[in-house]
């Protein structure tokens, strides 16, 4: 089986620029091939804590300069511009990876399957564009990427504390199971995995794990993981997923769910998301407890079990259809129009609300939070950022050119 080459493009503020979101997204990548070619984009020194990061898997970085109030969309352009040339001169490259979610990327997403390569897409839910990720060959939630990578954050924090320390078998064991869970069929060839670990670890050997050959090795993970097997099929050694180990996993019951949905929550704050889908929560708790159903705690439906963490403290705000809307300005500017709406409460000066594409509802949420802001005494202003085209420039212009190609 040929090896993948992937050329990795980071919008870095799309990714929260956290050095252990980013190794989790590199893991991700070399769990799939190789990475040839890897940059950053709207790198500042704010961000010297992936310095590491970066230097050991030999990404450059595209800095943010800031002039003017068009650095976002300029950083935008240059990555289409560069993913464009390594597709056009790079033959070794046949996969591209694109940490973003900004429906901007279509135009760029759509050329490269046109021309064969492969699109791997990833971002947060909240900021993915629903046509990006369906234009994508494939796609991952950063929020997933982070809550199944998460039981080895501790033993990664220890070896950041010691560099150069190789990972436990116990530790290998785990991420040998996150890359077979990635497999279609739970499972792969012995040499396959070997290849995959050595593009994760490029210092692995078998032998400092007290093992003469790679076979050893994986009679070794399966010792210390049940949740590993391995097996022989027509002279070729196997690993999978032992299937049968899910029914000792953890079960989540009506005395004990609770706890468990406010540590997954507590993981993803930790991670940085404050907020996320609830499909991405459940997906979650799946992974944790692989018989979880809404009936074994007391739920018919997935919304009831929301319902509930709402009445438990989980803060969740509704929006409502207004009738006549948006033509019926007295009915919208009224207590049955965005006085229906919840309040959020908000303590910084300024908020910047986003959403992936038009129709999001991103000046509803604005204009409704001024009207509750008014009622509270609290006086506050909207302003619409539009980047393009830039109003001093020519429209021939090459910037306002390349904006409309991009």
């Amino acid at each position: 089986m040929g090896t993948t080459n992937f050329a990795v493009f980071v919008d870095l503020e799309n990714a929260g620029a956290k050095e252990s979101m980013l190794n989790n997204i590199i893991e991700k990548v070399k769990i799939r091939g190789d990475i040839l070619l890897g940059k950053v984009y709207g790198y500042t020194d704010r961000y010297s804590s992936l310095k590491e990061c970066l230097l050991s898997n030999t990404f450059s970085v595209v800095p943010s300069l800031r002039y003017g109030k068009n650095q976002k969309n300029n950083l935008d352009i240059q990555l289409v511009i560069d993913a464009m040339e390594v597709a056009y001169t790079n033959p070794l490259i046949d996969s591209f990876c694109i940490v973003s979610g900004d429906s901007d990327y279509m135009p760029l997403v759509g050329r490269l399957k046109a021309m064969g390569k492969h699109v791997l897409g990833i971002s947060r839910s909240e900021v993915a564009s629903g046509i990006f990720i369906k234009a994508c060959n494939e796609f991952i939630f950063l929020e997933s990427v982070a809550s199944v990578t998460k039981p080895a954050k501790i033993a990664r924090q220890e070896r950041d504390q010691d560099h150069g320390a190789e990972p436990t078998i116990g530790e290998l064991a785990k991420q040998v199971l996150t890359i077979l869970q990635d497999q279609d069929e739970d499972q792969m060839y012995a040499s396959e995995l070997k290849d995959t670990l050595l593009r994760l670890h490029p210092d692995f050997n078998e032998s400092n794990y007290g093992c003469s050959t790679f076979g050893r090795f994986v009679q070794q993970l399966v010792r210390v993981c049940p949740d590993l097997k391995a097996w022989t099929e027509a002279s070729s050694l196997i690993i999978g997923v032992n299937t049968a180990a899910e029914s000792a996993a953890p079960v989540l019951t009506r005395n004990n769910w609770l706890p468990a949905f406010r540590e997954s929550l507590k993981r993803f704050k930790e991670d940085g998301f404050e907020r996320i889908n609830p499909s991405i929560l459940k997906a979650a708790i799946q992974a944790d407890y692989p018989s979880y159903d809404e009936k074994q705690i007391g739920f018919k439906r997935f919304s009831d079990v929301m319902k509930e963490l709402e009445k438990q403290g989980l803060q969740v705000y509704r929006h409502y259809p207004i009738e006549g809307s948006p033509y019926n300005v007295s009915g919208i500017v009224s207590e049955s129009g965005f006085g229906r709406n919840e309040y959020v409460h908000t303590q910084r000066p300024l908020v910047v609300v986003t959403a992936p594409g038009p129709g999001s509802g991103k000046l509803a949420v604005c204009l409704s939070q001024l009207y509750h802001e008014n009622l509270h005494g609290v006086k506050a202003g909207y302003a619409k950022f539009e980047t393009f085209p830039i109003w001093n420039l020519p429209l021939k212009h090459p910037v306002n050119l390349a904006y409309e190609a991009a």
